[in-house]
């Protein structure tokens, strides 16, 4: 049985009026010209997607996308040019600091400003009171005008409200990122009982490592338009290309018949990943890939404890002034678990013009814990003093790290233990 649409975006379009001066505006408004006066900008256009009740589903982009724009709709705070919204469930909005505060209150009189607001009567608020306030924990504070507030206290109470007033559909919109860590791994964890209470979480976010680890699903915006949506690894790997001025669809495209090419030189028991994900201006190209283990032979297993090497070889096919090589190592949900580069580890490459070729060798013990992981190679740097990617291969083979021992975490921290006892 396919679960209910608690969501549905529909053909969404919101565009603004931008205007050179403000008597343009008054012009218009007031029928004196027909000439038309403003420029049109698109913070979204036509954009369409289903939110199935109990995700989690996140909404990802460079900035100007129109990632808060969408949520403000969503929520009732805007209203869209074209195309409409549909929201089955009691919706809770953290959409920015203060929104929804007076300023001149208390912490407390928000807290019932609030509640009002969504619809709750003075004796449901007070049945909640005792969870918000410890929720927010900011002591006195709560009796204290919110205008004197600072951003961390402010969030805290703002969240409190919102996770705490038994919403079917929680909406938030990067306002995490302003609390401690402490008070993040709280929210984190309320939202994970969220999801095991198969309630329906849609959040903007900054940071993709939360992104991975929480999202059942990623919808990608890009300029006002809906680029793709799909798992939390797959749209972070397309968000990546973005932010280096890549087009993640143009290069999908023109990378297909050439991922065949990159795999390892040598023999042994070793695979490289034929859809991996590349891209690049090609001013470099990573060639050849390997990893080797502990016996020098080549492999997509480690034993954990062990010393194994991670090889790279690229071409330059242009000069350029101290490339920087890389690898990664990412779970399979696509979180960044480790990884080093040339510049990291102060070894500068000698010889980069063009027709030249470096090979780069990286050797390191395994530490991760036992599992599956996903290797990533890139070569990047700097021309006419900009950042650039020459090459990127992404999910370029797996690695399986074997252990008969595993600790908590990403890794182990090979602690030595002495134990005295005493009668």
């Amino acid at each position: 049985m396919e679960n209910k649409k608690v969501i549905q975006v529909k053909n969404l379009t919101k565009m603004y009026k931008l205007y050179d001066k403000p008597s343009d505006r008054l012009k218009e408004a007031l029928g004196l010209t027909r000439k038309k006066l403003y420029k049109e900008h698109y913070a979204l256009r036509d954009v369409n997607f289903d939110i199935q009740e109990g995700e989690c589903v996140g909404i990802i982009g460079t900035n100007g996308s129109g990632k808060s724009t969408i949520l403000k709709i969503i929520t009732g705070v805007l209203t869209p040019t074209q195309g409409e919204v549909k929201v089955d469930g009691r919706i809770s909005a953290l959409l920015e600091l203060g929104a929804g505060f007076n300023m001149e209150y208390s912490g407390l009189e928000n807290v019932y400003l609030n509640g009002t607001m969504i619809g709750f009567s003075k004796e449901e608020i007070d049945a909640r009171l005792d969870d918000i306030l410890e929720f927010a924990d900011i002591g006195d504070f709560i009796h204290q005008p919110v205008k004197t507030y600072s951003s961390g206290m402010f969030v805290r109470l703002a969240f409190a409200v919102a996770i705490n007033i038994d919403p079917e559909i929680l909406v938030v919109d990067e306002a995490l990122s302003v609390g401690d860590v402490f008070f993040q791994a709280k929210c984190y964890h309320k939202f994970e009982e969220f999801k095991k209470q198969g309630k329906t979480i849609l959040f903007v976010s900054h940071d993709l490592s939360s992104v991975s680890k929480y999202c059942d699903r990623v919808i990608l915006l890009n300029k006002g338009v809906k680029l793709d949506e799909g798992s939390p690894k797959q749209m972070v790997d397309l968000y990546k290309q973005l932010l280096v001025g890549q087009d993640p669809v143009k290069q999908q495209e023109a990378d297909k018949e050439k991922k065949a090419a990159v795999q390892s030189e040598g023999t042994g028991n070793f695979q490289a990943n034929p859809n991996m994900l590349e891209y690049g201006n090609r001013m470099a190209e990573i060639i050849h890939f390997e990893v080797l283990d502990d016996r020098g032979m080549l492999s997509n297993t480690i034993e954990k404890g062990t010393e194994f090497k991670i090889r790279m070889k690229v071409h330059f096919n242009e000069d350029i002034q101290e490339p920087i090589m890389a690898y990664t190592f990412k779970n399979i949900k696509g979180t960044e678990i480790t990884g080093t580069n040339t510049m990291f580890e102060k070894a500068q490459v000698a010889r980069s013009g063009a027709g030249d070729e470096c090979t780069v060798t990286f050797t390191q013990n395994m530490d991760l814990q036992g599992g599956e992981y996903l290797l990533s190679f890139g070569c990047t740097g700097y021309k006419d003093g900009d950042f650039t990617v020459f090459h990127r291969l992404y999910d370029a083979c797996n690695i399986t790290v074997v252990s008969s021992k595993n600790t908590v975490g990403f890794y182990d921290m090979n602690s030595r233990i002495e134990i005295q006892c005493e009668e």
